[in-house]
């Protein structure tokens, strides 16, 4: 028994319109089927995608607070010049610069138009196949930890882990990489961004809700009410849900 990311939910004032900032940004659709709108690669609405992690914008009445989200986006990038073009491209469409404590690095660090914070990577031969997501990065307190849980809540390797850094990716070697890194901070509002999960066809959603527990996995209520998913938190206070197979 594991679970799959479906894709990567974000809160928004304006979910249409944060939404379609990010279809551009990444070359990608904003498919509207319901209340909130599903950002995926080009073509027929596929999800979740057998490849891409997609991102489903959630329209919700508070604004993002002045914290930094402690889950964001990285975008990779294949050249310098492209780079370039990507953060210019960006702040065309919305985007503006975002101070984060980044100081002299090689990437750029941006907002969309209601101040989710992503990254521009600088050219990495590790991002050269992961499409225009590389990366879903989570900040933590221990990295390890995070990687135990995540490892055993999900079906993706574990590819590099450390005291400081821990990174995983499906086990078939596409799509984008989820990163855990060590911060000094620690989580203080709730998630404006987070992961949801789904089963895989045929595996029961409440088993595994009761795998996670078991895990260290916490009940959460978000004022979600009677709903098919069930909201989560991880041992570090991130919020996440396990969607049932429609």
């Amino acid at each position: 028994m594991a679970l799959r990311p479906a894709h990567v939910n974000i809160k928004a004032l304006d979910g249409l319109a944060v939404g379609r900032f990010w279809a551009e940004a990444l070359g990608w659709r904003a498919y509207s089927p319901g209340v909130t709108t599903y950002v995926g690669p080009v073509g027929d609405l596929v999800w979740p995608h057998p490849v891409a992690v997609g991102i489903d914008f959630v329209p919700v009445p508070e604004a993002k607070t002045t914290a930094k989200n402690r889950v964001h986006l990285d975008l990779a990038t294949t050249s310098a010049a492209h780079q370039a073009e990507l953060v210019a491209r960006l702040q065309a469409l919305g985007a503006t610069p975002a101070h984060v404590g980044q100081g002299d690095v090689p990437w750029t660090v941006l907002a969309d138009p209601e101040g989710n914070e992503f990254c521009v990577l600088e050219p990495r031969e590790i991002h050269r196949d992961t499409g225009p997501v590389a990366a879903v990065v989570v900040d933590c307190v221990d990295p390890r930890a995070m990687a135990r849980f995540w490892g055993e809540a999900m079906d993706w390797t574990l590819h590099e882990v450390t005291d400081d850094h821990a990174v995983l990716r499906s086990a078939k070697g596409v799509g984008p990489y989820l990163e855990f890194l060590r911060t000094p901070d620690v989580k203080t509002v709730p998630d404006r961004v987070h992961l949801d999960l789904l089963p895989y066809p045929g595996d029961d959603k409440e088993a595994e809700v009761a795998r996670l527990r078991a895990l260290g996995a916490t009940d959460l209520d978000v004022g979600q009410g009677d709903v098919p998913w069930t909201c989560l938190s991880d041992p570090e206070g991130h919020e996440f849900c396990v969607l049932a197979p429609s």
